[in-house]
């Protein structure tokens, strides 16, 4: 079948089933806000379940995002992307994966690799439109040059990590066997000294202090609060943790101890928004950056699949929206948003114009979220991987000559969702809360399928995707195969390189920075403090290695 022939039968085709209500081709029409431009704060959590937040499972304290999120609007039909760095870079670029070279796994922190140079980032358009803009928390955007660091990608100040996960008190991240270092940065250097102190409290510490220093009358403020929690490794201190101590299942127990620090780091920093005078023109934004995992704590349930997946339990996010700019507040939006749509929206509230913005694939959201409006996004591609394992038994036959059905795909159109390939582990994982369970009882809803490399399910009707409907409707099928077969000819090629040996942190100076550029001197990059402090930084070391132990000795006991 020929491309125009494809682009035919997939346009006509959702025409016919009602899914297209406007032109999708043109570009959003933002209209400038008749407000101040207000102060942004987005937080995002790291490998936060469905199931892992208080409004939607009672055994899960977190207070202050029930009630900001009940005060504000709720967003239950919200996607991101199954792992992190595709779901910060659609984030931060407004565009699907395809279409940056990332559409496979993550950076990693050995990889010469980072966001393409050539895109304008979401925080550069704020400051364009006079923002002062600063991050904190964990990067996972590549850094192999100088040039990739969040401080040349828009962010007037950055305070974080920069690969994709480390020690919550040592900062310690290694990528691999013996290959360690320390990743702590403020601005483009390296920030010793800040062992033992918990990251959680350690970022919203930041964030406050960023408030306190700035006046909110003379500069609006963009902070993007990227916690690392509730990542691995399982950390938490001792008091947070005790309050699950009925929690027979240990990963559980401790992950639900880092949700609550989570909880009361947010509290500190949006009473801080109130103390110095940006609550009344500020809009939060609350958002996880993919599925949980079961295994280490993480709970999707009810949703089929987990973290890595395309399944709904790797897709589908935690998001709210808190703010006295709403029309309609304390409400839940079942309107289609996706992780993309906060690029064109957020710079639309700044009183930019999205339009302009060529290759976005998001939407301006904020009328939709705001006033209850319909959702001008129809259609999700969830991701196109040519990298991944392909599935055994897909083939472009299985695919009605459309599309290669081994390939790893996932693609949403009004209430249909369309998996073909491998979309990953497909079990239904109830929250364990009993210790030294068997290993089989993970599996109590084990669902396997032999020979099957495609599924179609309404996920309007059926969000646990439990009735595979493509044998049913082939119609429905060939429409969406026709799609993905649209989206992959806009497809750039994937950027994965090979490792490089020369990013091994014993190279540079113990810690994680870029290795890769110009004939800087990186000595002033990574320098450690002076050897006059050398002693007491020894005895620090000492005291945070006896404090570590004492921390994994009473937990284990709770």
């Amino acid at each position: 079948m020929t491309a125009a022939a494809l682009t035919a039968l997939s346009v006509m085709s959702l025409l016919s089933l009602g899914y297209l209500t406007q032109d999708w081709t043109s570009p959003n029409q933002v209209e400038p806000p008749n407000h101040p431009r207000p102060h942004i704060i987005f937080i995002m959590t790291d490998d936060q379940g469905f199931n892992d937040i208080g409004y939607h499972n009672r055994d899960i304290h977190t207070p202050t995002l029930d009630k900001l999120a009940a005060e504000g609007v709720k967003l239950e039909n919200y996607y991101i992307q199954p792992i992190c760095t595709p779901s910060r870079s659609q984030f931060i670029t407004g565009r699907y994966q395809i279409h940056t070279g990332l559409q496979h796994s993550i950076i990693r922190s050995r990889q010469p690799s980072c966001l393409p140079f050539d895109l304008r980032t979401l925080p550069q358009r704020l400051q364009e439109a006079g923002y002062a803009t600063h991050m904190v928390g964990k990067w996972h955007l590549g850094f192999y040059k100088r040039d990739c660091l969040p401080t040349r990608r828009g962010f007037h100040t950055y305070f974080g990590s920069l690969t994709g996960s480390v020690d919550y008190y040592t900062y310690k991240s290694c990528d691999g066997p013996g290959i360690c270092g320390y990743d702590l940065h403020e601005g483009e250097r390296v920030a010793w000294g800040q062992g033992g102190r918990y990251s959680t409290h350690l970022y919203a510490q930041r964030v406050r202090k960023i408030l306190a220093a700035h006046d909110p009358s003379s500069q609006p403020l963009f902070i993007f609060l990227s916690f690392q929690a509730v990542h691995t490794p399982l950390q938490s201190p001792r008091e947070y943790i005790y309050p699950y101590r009925q929690m027979g299942n240990v990963f559980r127990r401790k992950y639900a101890g880092m949700v609550s620090v989570v909880d009361e780091a947010v509290r500190n920093v949006t009473y801080a928004l109130r103390k110095y005078g940006y609550y009344k023109n500020s809009v939060i934004i609350f958002s996880t950056d993919n599925g949980g995992q079961p295994l280490f704590g993480g709970s999707n349930w009810p949703l089929r699949g987990r973290k890595g997946t395309y399944w709904e339990g790797g897709v589908r996010g935690i998001g709210f929206v808190h703010s006295p700019l709403l029309r309609r507040r304390k409400r839940v939006s079942k309107a289609l948003v996706h992780i993309t749509d906060w690029y064109p929206t957020l710079v639309g509230l700044a009183g930019g114009n999205a339009s302009r913005m060529d290759g976005l694939d998001g939407y301006d959201m904020w009328e939709t979220i705001s006033s209850g409006k319909e959702s001008p996004r129809l259609e999700i591609l969830h991701n196109i991987d040519p990298l991944y394992n392909a599935a055994r038994h897909g083939s472009l036959k299985n695919g009605y000559g459309i599309w290669n059905t081994a390939v790893q795909a996932a693609v949403r159109v009004g209430d249909w969702k369309l998996l073909t390939g491998n979309p990953g582990y497909g079990d239904w994982i109830p929250p364990q809360m009993l210790g030294n369970f068997p290993e089989s009882w993970w599996n109590l809803e084990r669902h396997t399928e032999a020979k099957k490399s495609l599924w179609l399910f309404n996920v309007a009707d059926d969000p646990y995707e439990r009735y595979d409907l493509a044998e049913r409707r082939p119609d429905v099928v060939k429409q969406l195969l026709a799609r993905l077969a649209f989206h992959n000819r806009t497809a750039v090629p994937v950027r994965y390189p090979a490792e490089d040996p020369r990013a091994d942190p014993r190279r540079n100076g113990g810690a994680w920075v870029p290795w890769e550029g110009d004939e800087e001197n990186w000595e002033a990059f990574y320098l450690r403090k002076r050897k006059v402090k050398k002693q007491k930084r020894k005895f620090c070391k000492m005291k945070s290695f006896f404090r570590r132990l004492n921390f994994r000795m009473m937990s284990n006991r709770i």
